[in-house]
């Protein structure tokens, strides 16, 4: 079973940019679909952006224009690149990967936007 281990959070001021990777434990090609899901405080966990291993991505409408989802198969790694941020875009992301018919999860990354 695939293993994933995101980075990149940290703390950014509204408007600012972040890159967060998800690095995989062994390629990623074959993988059906990889995503993007974060979870604020006292909220439930949500999408954020998906991508299938044809390249078709998706993105909650909350992130539309701001977010963009990629992938580096020569990597193993899925990438969200997150600009404009807003506040209430802190949260914790977390990176999944539909691999076989289970889903596994990362430990996540914490993102703070500060006004």
């Amino acid at each position: 079973q695939v293993q994933l281990v995101e980075s990149g959070g940290g703390l950014v001021q509204a408007g600012g940019s972040l890159r967060l990777s998800c690095a995989a434990s062994r390629s990623i090609f074959s993988i059906n679909a990889m995503g993007w899901y974060r979870q604020a405080p006292g909220k439930e966990r949500e999408l954020v952006a998906t991508i299938t291993k044809f390249g078709s991505t998706t993105y909650a409408d909350s992130v539309k224009g701001r977010f963009t989802i990629s992938r580096d198969v020569t990597k193993n790694t899925v990438y969200l690149r997150m600009n404009s941020l807003k506040l209430e875009d802190t949260a914790v992301y977390y990176c999944r990967a539909t691999d076989s018919g289970n889903y596994v999860w990362g430990q996540g990354t914490q993102v703070t936007v500060s006004s």
